[in-house]
């Protein structure tokens, strides 16, 4: 499940990512809204992000683009809830779905605010993805893993989002999200290579990659290189084992 940020470069750039996504392997998309603020992102996304929204890049062109684009692989929306709050949670949901968006992942909505969205969501046809990290306490856990009518979003290790070497430990973890729901699990956070979503595969439903991709995109960019073939590129390598 490749992680990209919409805008970043530029919202074609975008556009023609989707395009290929699942040629290249990819099973589900994870799209992130630009926000000033990003939650748990570190620095290679959180820059991708400051990028797109001085480019102008806002959600109304992500639906536009997300709209007209022809595409096989499902999407989520990585929002935060002051996006979706601006426009107003039922007129967001129902243009996020209405646009394409298969799903919502709103990591700085508080659990009554995530049981709204969840609920409209699904009223929408659509799922909700909550967020649990290694430390949730388990009544939060149960909650959450509630909500989630989409996937469970399990952060593979605490801190924010970035490369690591070695693959994280999520066994424990997810038998114990297993014991409390039915919905596929995907682990995010420091999952950068193949030999790491093949590792994740081993216990969860999916594996996350979004800095690796996003920082690949950057390099291409800064030597003048095509940043959509070389994201797509390496969701292939990812996909490799």
């Amino acid at each position: 499940m490749p992680f990209i940020t919409a805008g970043y470069p530029d919202l074609a750039t975008t556009e023609r990512i989707l395009a290929g996504a699942a040629d290249a392997g990819a099973d589900l998309l994870e799209i992130g809204f630009p926000f000033s603020d990003p939650i748990a992102d570190g620095p290679v996304i959180a820059e991708s992000m400051h990028h797109a929204l001085i480019a102008g890049t806002t959600p109304d062109q992500i639906f536009e683009m997300v709209a007209r684009t022809p595409r096989a692989t499902p999407m989520v929306a990585m929002v935060s809830i002051s996006i979706v709050e601006r426009m107003g949670l039922e007129a967001f949901v129902s243009r996020a779905v209405s646009s394409g968006f298969a799903g919502f992942i709103v990591p700085d909505a508080d659990p009554s605010v995530a049981a709204e969205v969840s609920s409209f969501a699904v009223q929408q046809g659509a799922g909700f993805c909550a967020l649990v990290s290694p430390s949730t306490p388990t009544d939060r856990l149960e909650r959450l893993a509630r909500l989630s009518t989409g996937f469970v979003y399990l952060l593979a290790r605490a801190g924010v989002t970035g490369e690591r070497n070695d693959a994280p430990e999520i066994a424990e973890r997810v038998r114990a999200i297993r014991a409390l729901t039915d919905a596929p699990i995907a682990a995010g956070f420091g999952i950068s290579t193949a030999a790491h979503v093949t590792a994740v595969g081993q216990h969860a439903d999916g594996a996350i990659v979004g800095s690796a991709i996003v920082r690949r995109m950057k390099e291409a960019v800064s030597t003048g290189v095509d940043p959509a073939e070389t994201a797509l590129q390496a969701i292939r390598s990812l996909r490799a084992t």
